[in-house]
């Protein structure tokens, strides 16, 4: 598997959104969501970003947070018919790779607390060993499991690692404390104590978190990016999942670093003429100086390589300004280890797609881990050509396609693969059926 950073390997749902059944869903470096609309596949992006942050973040996942807004607890719990139908809990979960190393599996529980959902019970397992905490009343609950055998005991005062009502990560909650604590009780009470393979699982839970270290959040990016403008105003950098920061970081790279703003640059030109976008991108600056304002700009060259005129990012269409945000993320030196794009391909030309594709091909390639919800055949077909021919080192394992199938009141999700011809393989019925569909429409006169 091609990675340098953590990456997810499975995605574990019940009861979340129109997910009703449990599912285990495969992840790759590279993933494309594909189906009908509304079938749950942005509901599946901010599920991923939930349990991101409840193992690796510093706060309680927050399901409306953009760009995914969710709502209340009501309205994410799977709902089975009828107003008062709907489960008590839902629970995400993920399997995840590190270089060098398998994590433990991981899956929290939400429930409702002030109509909000609200995280009560995680667990981390590996193998048949686990270790569970469950946030109650009463305080924190700390359950160690193996095969047949379990210790609980509620976590005292001078023994919570954690500060707040969530913490600043469950790593800081699985600590050698608490197993030291364990040890102490069965002490104190003639408790059978855990054997020594046991005691090594346990050990082995509690230290492999604090021994990867962590990592920036992932990058999620909304459908919608800002409106073009004729001229920028210099604003705040702060990160935005419509992409409204992008204009002023390029125009405050420009004058702070200007290595690399210009490998940067090179990234953008390169990409503009793949895609037939653009040949040249530019900032200028409308003072000289840094914080005044400036202009965003594109040019196309003629035949021969001669240089057409530039021109306002306004006056060349709504595509370009949908790109930006997202290439900016992905061209990033010290960008985040994985991506989760909505739609990308809005407002693009068909070819201006298909580099996309390529352009995934090689993030991916690189060690980073994209989940990218789509609606296009040419990014597609893209990518399945470039791992036929080789173009990048990610091979047909690398890559998975999840098509999102409407039942009656939930959603099942199918993986798809390609094979080494880059032909798709184990595609459902319904799949299958609108291609075969389509293609019949085509010869039929």
């Amino acid at each position: 598997m091609l990675t340098n950073h953590r990456q997810f390997r499975e995605i574990t749902l019940r009861d979340f959104r129109c997910f009703r059944e449990r599912q285990i869903v495969p992840l790759a470096p590279l993933t494309l969501l594909v189906g009908e609309n509304s079938t749950g596949k942005t509901s599946f992006l901010a599920a991923v970003r939930a349990v991101w942050d409840a193992a690796h973040g510093s706060g309680e996942p927050d399901f409306r947070k953009a760009p995914y807004d969710l709502g209340a607890f009501r309205e994410i719990v799977h709902n089975r018919g009828g107003r008062t139908n709907g489960a008590d809990s839902f629970s995400i979960g993920f399997k995840e790779q590190a270089p060098g190393d398998r994590l433990p599996d991981f899956e929290v529980t939400f429930e409702s607390r002030n109509a909000a959902p609200a995280p009560t019970t995680i667990a981390w397992r590996h193998g048949a060993v686990s270790v569970e905490y469950l946030r109650t009343d009463d305080g924190p609950w700390v359950e160690f499991r193996s095969l047949g055998e379990s210790w609980g005991f509620r976590v005292p005062d001078g023994r919570r690692t954690f500060q707040g009502s969530w913490g600043t990560g469950f790593s800081s909650l699985l600590s050698s404390s608490l197993i030291d604590y364990l040890l102490e009780l069965c002490d104190s009470t003639g408790g059978d104590q855990p054997s020594s393979e046991d005691l090594a699982a346990f050990s082995y839970l509690s230290e492999l978190f604090p021994r990867v270290p962590p990592q920036e959040p992932p990058f999620a990016s909304a459908p919608i990016h800002p409106s073009p403008r004729r001229t920028y105003d210099p604003t705040k950098l702060d990160s935005d999942p419509w992409g409204a920061d992008i204009p002023s970081r390029f125009a405050s790279l420009q004058f702070q670093d200007k290595s690399e703003w210009t490998a940067l640059k090179a990234k953008l030109d390169a990409f503009g003429r793949e895609s037939g976008l653009f040949d040249d991108f530019s900032v200028k600056q409308l003072t000289g100086v840094e914080g005044g304002p400036f202009q965003l700009q594109v040019r196309k060259f003629g035949k021969g390589g001669r240089k057409g005129p530039k021109r306002n990012l306004m006056d060349v269409g709504f595509g370009v300004s949908q790109a930006l945000p997202v290439l900016a993320a992905l061209f990033r030196a010290d960008g985040p280890p994985m991506f989760l794009l909505q739609q990308p391909e809005l407002h693009l030309h068909p070819s201006a797609q298909a580099a996309l594709g390529s352009l995934f091909c090689e993030t991916a390639s690189s060690g980073r881990q994209l989940i990218i919800e789509t609606h296009s055949d040419y990014i597609l077909d893209r990518i399945r050509l470039d791992v036929r021919d080789r173009r990048t080192k990610l091979k047909p394992e690398d890559v998975s396609i999840l098509y999102f199938e409407r039942g009656n009141l939930d959603v099942r999700i199918h993986p798809i693969r390609f094979d080494e011809d880059g032909n798709v393989r184990d595609t459902p019925t319904n799949y299958r059926r609108f291609f075969i569909d389509e293609v019949n429409r085509s010869i039929d006169y």
